[in-house]
């Protein structure tokens, strides 16, 4: 519970919830029903009124339109006559949505950090039931999941039954852009924490970059949208300079997260343009390196979501911001166009659609490899020779 007044109702009544900005969590810590078939959860008390809540068990409360494709959870508290127990369990549930798959930065944002922050506390005493069920979710992050719970994990919609908990938890945490604040989570664990948690999860071999011995890179290649059109040149500079270098597209790999974990965490320095695939900062060992490509109009968003995440996952961050002559946008609009001169006028004049439009899906970049030649110098002495 964030506030006092949410935890002196918890300890009088035996349920409340947290009300923020991005997430609603609500919790009991008295015996609960839960009625899979209609996703009711019946909260016995001495209070003569009954109360219903609906909850959306998801850390993205502030987009409304998201929130409304979510199944909503219903919280009856009161004095109640709940359906007889099936199934009875000797530990709390967990309640959670993974609705919001495909881009793995929601999914790290959005289910895992929070899944994380929610439910570390429990030491694997807890039973997960996942709404919007989809088995991708599990085929990509079953290990995560099998590292929070000792329990096989529900669907719902395939357990059309009424189970009683000691306790539960609908929502989950959500604190910031990748990140976690040790202070407000019970046992105060902190990014570190959750990199280890990652290590432990996906069996990564290398704590720290200097247990590398050659200096490795993964370029992050895109085939759409923010492509580096001289992609092949920036391969043999990197190779010319002394790493070895793995360029990776969006594939079968990177939908394989168990292997795509280890092959980043083997790497001193990961490269990619603005997007969510440098969210696999995540995996990179301590020490590493992760350069971004800051595109034109993407200042604000490559700072927030990766680059200040980057440093508290003890991994340097350097960017490479480009000039105008390196984006494609140049040609498009010409020098003069306020997409060029001034991107904040978009973003205020019509809106992050608008703007999303022209920099995330119609921006590519040509990198002026001498200017870039000096990022990865600099990004090479901070992970060669560390073991000498």
């Amino acid at each position: 519970m964030r506030t006092g007044e949410d935890r002196r109702k918890l300890e009088v009544t035996g349920f409340a919830c947290d009300t923020a900005v991005h997430s609603v969590v609500c919790v009991a810590n008295q015996p609960v029903r839960i009625e899979t078939s209609t996703m009711k959860v019946y909260i016995p008390s001495n209070q003569t009124l009954q109360q219903e809540t609906v909850v959306y068990p998801h850390a993205r409360q502030e987009d409304k339109n998201f929130v409304k494709t979510l199944t909503p959870v219903r919280l009856i508290y009161g004095n109640i006559t709940p359906p007889a127990c099936e199934y009875t369990h000797d530990v709390p549930a967990v309640i959670l949505s993974s609705k919001g798959m495909g881009n793995v930065f929601h999914e790290f944002n959005e289910i895992v950090i929070p899944l994380f922050i929610t439910t570390r506390q429990f030491e694997s005493r807890v039973f997960f039931i996942l709404e919007d069920f989809k088995p991708s979710f599990m085929n990509k992050y079953g290990k995560v999941v099998s590292h929070l719970s000792n329990y096989e994990l529900m669907n719902p919609a395939a357990n059309r039954s009424v189970h009683c908990f000691p306790g539960f938890v609908a929502g989950l945490k959500y604190h910031n852009n990748l990140a976690l604040n040790f202070s407000d989570i019970p046992g105060g664990y902190s990014m570190r924490d959750f990199r280890h948690f990652l290590r432990e999860a996906y069996n990564l071999k290398f704590v720290h970059v200097s247990e590398i011995k050659r200096p490795r890179l993964i370029l992050l290649s895109r085939r759409n949208t923010r492509r580096f059109l001289n992609e092949d040149e920036m391969v043999a500079m990197m190779k010319e300079l002394g790493f070895q270098v793995i360029v990776v597209s969006r594939s079968k790999i990177i939908s394989d997260l168990n292997k795509f974990a280890n092959m980043i965490n083997s790497c001193s320095v990961l490269v990619g343009a603005h997007g969510a695939g440098l969210t696999n900062e995540m995996f990179l060992p301590a020490g590493a390196v992760m350069v971004q490509v800051e595109l034109l109009g993407l200042g604000w968003a490559a700072d927030t979501y990766y680059g200040d995440p980057a440093r508290a996952m003890d991994v340097h961050y350097l960017k490479y911001k480009i000039e105008p002559e390196e984006s494609s946008l140049l040609k498009l609009y010409g020098r003069n166009h306020s997409v060029i001169t001034d991107p904040g006028y978009l973003f205020d004049k019509g809106g992050y659609r608008a703007a999303r439009q022209v920099y995330l899906d119609m921006q590519n970049v040509r990198i002026n490899l001498s200017r870039f030649r000096e990022t990865m110098v600099e990004a090479l002495s901070l992970v060669a020779d560390l073991d000498s």
